[in-house]
């Protein structure tokens, strides 16, 4: 087993980002979190590869200024795979790259029918990945070799995938589209954060009345606020079903709530003070939360048919068109053109329905160029087919 040393003074640091600065070509960046283990997201190991330097490994909570690694990495193209799960991390520490090739989305566009990392590589390398440590808790120290020699190979092999895809996306006519999809990886804002998050609760559906959902709401809030000051998933110090368990018993008292045998979890008893406020504080809230939100979200398209008998033939006839147009590119159809873009056009389409309104909308809706220029025509022609009366059986048979 190759040994692997881990970064961890910002001494070793600068030799590092020296000998980044001396080698070549892109860069081969990749993020280890502690989802599931942690509240937060931020990276808890960084690999970079480039050639002619090597392997670097990262320990972020170690280190405190990451200046001088972001001028050498904004000399070159960052190589990641499935960048949008690691940019945030990465961004959190100033770290921020003028380009990127996203390995995992160049598949996508391929048509690669497995777009893992480990399935990449081996379908083009014929290298054989473990996988073995992908859920591992990487806020763990010392962090164990074999995790580091795994670590290590996920950014070890990737320029070499990367320059095979590249020639992939010349063959097949995609560099451009490759390159409008990465930028737009980069150029994605952040979602804004979420109207009662509270109601993410799983189970919640389960419980009736206001008044339970302001208990709901405050165990929840509770919940979170112990989770960031111990910067622990909140489903680890109790889990969902927990919370439900023990609103849906309505306990009488804190020795009542005490004595549920649903209601666990490490910091179920530890905490009981603190759930036992909260249930309080939810009995005595004299503003209740609705017992819906508004919301954008549009119907299933099963129930189309009934809530809106135009919209539901409009999206019949344009789903099989752009299902084929996909199929033709040789890629997923959702990277063709998401279901939910075209739900929403479908819906409440533009005036006038033509190519050119719909790809003004779709535009409006985040679709890239290319996009819009593969579908608009096809989704106007479909929308007015959609309206037209089928012919009769005389008019089929002559």
């Amino acid at each position: 087993m190759a040994e692997y040393p881990v970064i961890a003074d910002d001494d070793t640091l600068a030799d590092a980002v020296i000998a980044l600065a001396d080698g070549e070509g892109p860069f081969a960046v990749d993020v280890e979190r502690a989802s599931g283990f942690r509240y937060s997201q931020r990276a808890y190991l960084i690999q970079i590869f480039r050639r002619g330097a090597g392997v670097f490994l990262l320990d972020p909570p170690a280190l405190s200024r990451y200046d001088d690694l972001q001028g050498v990495l904004a000399t070159d193209e960052w190589v990641l795979h499935a960048a949008s799960q690691d940019l945030p991390s990465l961004r959190e520490l100033g770290l921020e790259p003028p380009r990127i090739f996203d390995t995992e989305l160049a598949s996508r566009l391929l048509g690669h029918e497995r777009v893992g990392l480990g399935a990449i590589v081996e379908e083009t390398l014929g290298i054989t990945l473990a996988k073995a440590h992908s859920a591992a808790d990487w806020s763990t120290r010392p962090l164990p070799q074999g995790w580091l020699e795994y670590a290590a190979l996920d950014v070890l092999h990737l320029i070499d995938v990367r320059d095979i895809l590249v020639a992939e996306l010349a063959e097949q006519g995609k560099t451009e589209i490759a390159v409008e999809e990465f930028q737009a990886v980069l150029d994605r804002p952040s979602k804004p954060p979420r109207t009662d998050p509270w109601r993410r609760l799983s189970g919640l559906h389960t419980l009736r009345g206001r008044r339970t959902l302001a208990i709901a709401r405050e165990l929840w809030e509770a919940r979170e606020e112990l989770a960031i000051a111990q910067d622990v998933s909140p489903g680890r110090l109790v889990p969902d079903r927990s919370l439900v368990a023990a609103i849906a018993a309505d306990p009488e008292s804190k020795r009542a709530l005490s004595a549920i045998k649903e209601f666990n979890g490490r910091a179920s008893r530890t905490e009981l003070d603190r759930w036992w406020a909260a249930f309080e504080r939810g009995r005595a809230a004299t503003v209740l939360p609705p017992d819906r939100v508004p919301s954008d979200t549009l119907p299933p398209p099963r129930a189309w048919s009934d809530r809106n008998p135009a919209a539901d033939l409009r999206l019949k006839a344009a789903r099989p068109i752009v299902e084929e147009r996909a199929s033709e590119l040789g890629m997923p159809t959702e990277n063709l053109l998401t279901p939910e873009l075209l739900r929403r056009v479908a819906w409440e389409p533009p005036e006038p329905t033509d190519a050119e309104g719909i790809g003004e909308a779709l535009r409006a809706l985040g679709a890239r160029s290319w996009q819009v220029h593969e579908t608009a025509q096809m989704i106007a022609d479909a929308f007015v087919a959609s309206v037209q009366e089928p012919p009769s059986p005389a008019e089929t048979d002559s």
